[in-house]
């Protein structure tokens, strides 16, 4: 169950760290794919408000999720489940701009995440 735990916790850190500091070190090609991506939704003039918040929300599940892989070894789960949690929010988030911008295979890419870190959670539990 541990070594389960460890690997769910490690997939998301790299997940989303490397998608966070891929949103901010290339900023302007994330803020011109978000306003094209929502040009036709009701999210159209939040791009770079949306970019930020998703930039802090998933650099904050990647560490949490980093932090949690490295004390699960001296039995401290909580930062992983923190972790997973923020996952979680930030799957949901990408999961709801993508129904609304009507990205419909994008949304559905996302479900198997989302699936893996209710899993997670579960192995937690």
């Amino acid at each position: 169950m541990l070594v389960a735990r460890f690997f769910v916790l490690v997939f998301f850190a790299i997940l989303f760290l490397q998608s966070s500091l891929d949103k901010i070190f290339d900023r302007k090609g994330n803020l011109d794919y978000f306003a094209q991506q929502f040009s036709k939704s009701p999210l159209k003039n939040f791009s770079s408000l949306l970019l930020s918040v998703m930039s802090v929300l998933e650099f904050s599940s990647g560490v949490f999720c980093l932090l949690g892989s490295a004390v699960i070894w001296i039995d401290y789960a909580r930062i992983g489940v923190i972790g997973l949690l923020l996952s979680c929010l930030s799957l949901l988030s990408l999961f709801f701009g993508q129904r609304l911008a009507k990205d419909y295979a994008g949304a559905v890419s996302i479900v198997t995440y989302f699936v893996l870190a209710i899993v997670g959670l579960v192995l937690f539990s």
